[in-house]
């Protein structure tokens, strides 16, 4: 009888639900839609199976409310936004649904800490996440006869809009096409987006669960299925957290990913010039006056810590004309400084004196590490003399120190070789042996990034690989990696003994006589090398299935504007990692203006080197492959 009795009780609350939600989805049915054909109805199912596996409720519950803006207010029938707010019930018991609300205020007026309350008058757009046995029957026929997309293990998502009259009751309606539209955009961002959120540890009481995270703001671009597009095939979605959270006008952050702090402009009196900042000798350079600054101390900003000066009076004069309006982005880049930083290597991971730190490890002009340094700046890239044999390339560490030219004989899973595919550093210093003490990680992170895009960021290159196919990659702009191919080796070994790799490297500081050759590094990686920029040279290579810049520099380097216009003309998923933050924000800015749609949010990259790097006038973390975004992804 208890057993009956339980079974009975986890019925109905799948059923009625337990705790906040409005109850299941209604009768309503999207088929009935005016406007509404099979393709799109498939589109958004994928689209709620794909949201549905980053799992939003295990860290988000109804009283984290998001902002949303789809594209312009001038594009919706309204002229506004028609639900700019979005919050995830079902984290603490009841539904499991995402809600979008008219507003911000009819948000907070639901939220209550055991049930959802009824606003009257109050409009929600909601995506159910029902039990296939406890839906309508108009939808099962659906679900059936359409042969849609399964969220989970057998749930599928309900559309429609519920309306809460004056006296408390409930009524029911079918989403218009407008509706659809917006919902498809608003999950296919919010999947992308709230892993990113940061959580404030100890921020709160314990006794509470709501987990605390800091502001955040990024725009994506989500491209249209072709049955929803309209004018244009992709539409922007910034999505924030608090709702209502903004760029600044005169910030680059409107390109940027980082969760974005504003400090109010400090009062004269509130600058102090006794502010020091240790820099361990370092030749550093003012940010205002760019007079060098020798010596033990320099003067940084005592707000956001990123910025050096050589006196009070250059810190004032440059707050007044530019820094009072970055200050807070910059304070927010400064406080991920303990997130970045990779704390399980054992050899010394800041540098500020390049050859100093490479005598420290006893590496200096050795192997593959002279180009660590700027000792040998004059000996062109690809071109530094090297003895035979692995040992000398990698500078003559210990036999256990480096990677072996050795294949994983012994990963295989289920009988079958595959790629393996690596979460990070840890993960594959396991792998390969290595103590935690060797420093290789610095010049392995170009080939595990690479490997990293192609197996786990790129779907369809991966695919590729685990089909035992040959993915092509354009690598844009190596200088540093000409030198390095020792360390590309162990792109092959990672590929277990399936697919192939072809490596094409463009780029103008390729010397003429290494342009046009082919190296074979093992059996499953070829390199090309071919001197010239990338929009002379793209059409007379084979098609890329990826494209790749390291360290690209974005803002940095004008011969990127015609790449840039190759790059939109193949719309081949293309990936770009930049050494910090500020450097990814300038580069989205440079990607926009060529017409180019972020679709792989700026990232922190596992395989980022763990040895940080220190600027002439900045203290923002910055790591060589720091971070990684993409376009046509």
């Amino acid at each position: 009888m208890d057993l009956h009795l339980k079974n009975l009780f986890a019925r109905f609350h799948e059923q009625f639900g337990s705790g906040p939600g409005l109850g299941p989805g209604s009768g309503t049915c999207i088929m009935k839609v005016e406007g509404v054909a099979p393709p799109l109805i498939k589109s958004l199912y994928r689209t709620a199976a794909a949201l549905y596996r980053t799992d939003p409720w295990k860290r988000l519950r109804p009283g984290h409310l998001f902002g949303v803006k789809v594209g312009k207010d001038s594009e919706w029938s309204i002229k506004k936004q028609p639900f700019p707010c979005v919050q995830f019930i079902g984290g603490d018991g009841g539904d499991l649904a995402l809600y979008m609300f008219r507003s911000e205020i009819d948000a907070q007026k639901s939220i209550k800490s055991r049930e959802t309350v009824r606003v009257p008058n109050m409009e929600i757009l909601r995506v159910t996440f029902e039990q296939e046995c406890l839906m309508f029957p108009s939808h099962k026929r659906m679900i059936k006869s359409l042969a849609l997309e399964v969220s989970g293990a057998d749930r599928f998502p309900v559309f429609d809009v519920v309306v809460c009259t004056l006296n408390g009751d409930l009524k029911f309606r079918d989403p218009r096409l407008e509706d659809l539209r917006f919902s498809y955009a608003v999950m296919r961002a919010m999947a992308l987006v709230h892993p990113l959120l940061e959580e404030i540890k100890e921020a709160g009481p314990r006794w509470t669960q709501l987990v605390s995270f800091d502001p955040f703001i990024e725009t994506v671009d989500v491209q249209w299925p072709a049955e929803m597009a309209k004018i244009h095939d992709l539409v922007a979605v910034t999505v924030s957290y608090p709702p209502g959270q903004a760029y600044e006008d005169r910030v680059i952050s409107s390109a940027g990913s980082t969760p974005t702090k504003y400090v109010e402009p400090p009062r004269e009196d509130g600058f102090n010039d006794g502010t020091t900042y240790s820099n361990g000798g370092l030749v550093r350079q003012c940010t205002a006056c760019e007079r060098e600054l020798h010596g033990e101390h320099s003067i940084c900003c005592s707000r956001c810590r990123a910025i050096m000066y050589c006196s009070g009076n250059c810190q004032r004069q440059h707050w007044k004309e530019s820094h009072k309006h970055v200050c807070g982005l910059y304070k927010a880049m400064m406080e991920r400084e303990e997130e970045l930083a990779m704390k399980i290597f054992l050899f010394p991971c800041s540098v500020d004196q390049p050859c100093k730190w490479l005598e420290s490890l006893e590496l200096h002009q050795k192997g593959m590490w002279r180009r660590k340094c700027s000792c040998y700046s004059n000996s062109p890239f690809g071109l530094l003399p090297n003895r035979a044999g692995l040992w000398d390339s990698w500078g003559g560490l210990e036999d256990n120190e480096y990677p072996h030219d050795a294949p994983f004989s012994s990963y295989i899973r289920e009988g079958i070789s595959s790629p393996i595919l690596l979460s990070g550093w840890s993960e594959y210093y396991n792998l390969r042996s290595l103590p935690l003490s060797s420093p290789v990680a610095d010049i392995l992170s170009h080939p595990l990034t690479l490997y990293y895009i192609v197996t786990t960021l790129c779907i369809s290159s991966k695919n590729r690989l685990l089909s035992g196919k040959e993915v092509i990659v354009h690598y844009l702009g190596p200088e540093i990696e000409l030198d390095w191919m020792p360390a590309f080796a162990e792109v092959g070994h990672l590929l277990n003994g399936l697919g192939n790799i072809q490596i094409i490297m463009v780029g103008i500081e390729v010397p003429a006589g290494l342009s046009g050759t082919t190296s074979g590094i093992g059996s499953r990686v070829r390199v090309n090398i071919v001197r010239g920029v990338y929009q002379e040279e793209v059409t007379y290579l084979p098609s890329p299935h990826v494209v790749v810049a390291l360290n690209s520099g974005l803002d940095s380097y004008p011969s990127w504007g015609g790449a840039l216009d190759s790059v939109k003309s193949l719309g081949i998923p293309t990936f770009f990692t930049e050494q910090s933050e500020l450097a990814c924000a300038n580069g989205k800015q440079v990607l926009r203006t060529a017409g180019l749609h972020i679709t792989h949010p700026v990232t922190p990259n596992p395989f980022r080197s763990p040895v940080r790097n220190f600027g002439l006038s900045s203290n923002l973390p910055s790591y060589s492959n720091g971070f990684v975004l993409g376009v046509s992804t």
